[in-house]
């Protein structure tokens, strides 16, 4: 294998697949990507078997073949070779090592077969629909946030796609849950989504795939099987196993009933949260809003850390009520809010709240209470 390529167009594929690989393999293979040289192009591909990423670039091909080389390694030298270089790679046939050159720098690194990778199959019978990438965007950021990191709940681990029968039609969701808070989002179901039934596209899936569509202002392509999700993007495509489990009835979760509502400058109360935040137990991080006409006071407790008190003005016209939350949900919370405003809906101290984005009527965000 002999080819001479781009700096910019190497670098760019090795960083569309190359955070799928595992610092920390326990199969040496996996640590590697797989260069496949032939035709125009090179074809570059991850995987740690549970995620498959795989891009292409344009390459000026003297002999085709292919190598697996050390993915961290490859990366960080491409990186660091100048803008605008050409680089060579060539597999040195008597040593079995890749020769990387570029104007006067040359490295050597070890290789693997590539007949020792192991390659994703794609599922037939899929469901295949193509959506804007500027709305996949919306709908991993407004929800990936309330992923749970509690491996026992592993059905939790993810984001839940599917679509669902709304007054307005139907609409392509996603939703995440940690148990103690609950984000969805959602836009028009794309032509071809109409029937997606629920699956649970794993956190590590849903970061890559966000990274990978970050510049993209064109279609994204996604296939649904039922044990594999593919997304497309241009020349790059991502595979992933999907989480085998039932996700939780949701729909339980959001209140319908919270008549109590708060209205407030989002910047304003998202300021005195962290403010307050400053000297709450790292554990519990509570922080009580004690909600009254016009005004509220946020407080922190802490034995150990200490005291803090602040007041900011808001729009609630109900009885005055106590409650508490952990102070970081509300911080992500409000980092997701677009309007100036954000609406609060209350029920009582013990019941959860929904939250409002008067910017974003796609996106509600609901959170437990804590004990105050």
């Amino acid at each position: 294998m002999k080819l001479t390529i781009e700096r910019g167009a190497l670098l760019n594929a090795l960083g569309h697949v190359q955070n799928v690989v595992e610092r920390r393999n326990t199969i040496p293979i996996l640590s590697n990507i797989l260069i496949d040289a032939s035709g125009d192009a090179v074809r570059f591909t991850a995987t740690d078997l549970d995620i498959e990423a795989v891009d292409h670039a344009d390459a000026k091909i003297d002999d085709t073949g292919a190598v697996t080389a050390p993915a961290g390694t490859l990366f960080d030298v491409v990186r660091k070779l100048p803008a605008g270089a050409d680089v060579e790679l060539e597999l040195n046939k008597e040593n079995s090592q890749l020769a990387i050159r570029s104007g006067r720098s040359k490295f050597s690194l070890p290789t693997l077969p590539a007949g020792d990778f192991q390659t994703m199959v794609p599922d037939e019978d899929a469901t295949e629909f193509d959506i804007e990438a500027a709305h996949l965007r919306r709908l991993i950021d407004k929800t990936r946030f309330a992923i749970s990191t509690e491996e026992t709940r592993y059905y939790l681990n993810g984001v839940y796609l599917h679509t669902a029968d709304t007054d307005a039609g139907k609409k392509l969701r996603t939703v995440a849950t940690d148990g103690h808070r609950l984000a969805l989002s959602e836009v028009d179901a794309p032509s071809g989504a109409e029937t997606l039934s629920g699956v649970i596209v794993p956190r590590k899936a849903v970061g890559e795939v966000r990274r990978l569509i970050d510049n993209e202002d064109g279609d994204v392509s996604i296939s649904v099987s039922d044990t594999k999700v593919v997304f497309k993007s241009g020349r790059a495509q991502l595979t992933s196993k999907l989480i085998d489990g039932s996700f939780p009835d949701y729909a339980r979760v959001i209140p319908k009933g919270n008549a109590k509502a708060m209205i407030i400058d989002n910047k304003l109360f998202e300021a005195a949260v962290d403010r307050v935040a400053t000297v709450s137990a790292e554990r519990s991080r509570s922080v009580k809003l004690s909600l009254a006409a016009g005004r509220l006071p946020l407080a922190v407790h802490s034995a150990e850390t200490g005291q803090g008190h602040e007041e900011i003005e808001c729009d609630y016209q109900a009885d005055e009520m106590d409650i508490g939350f952990n102070a970081k949900y509300l911080l992500d919370v409000t980092a997701q809010i677009e309007a100036e405003d954000a609406r609060f809906l209350f029920n009582d101290p013990a019941s959860p709240a929904l939250v409002l984005d008067p910017g974003d009527e796609s996106a509600q965000y609901v959170l437990m209470p804590l004990r105050v």
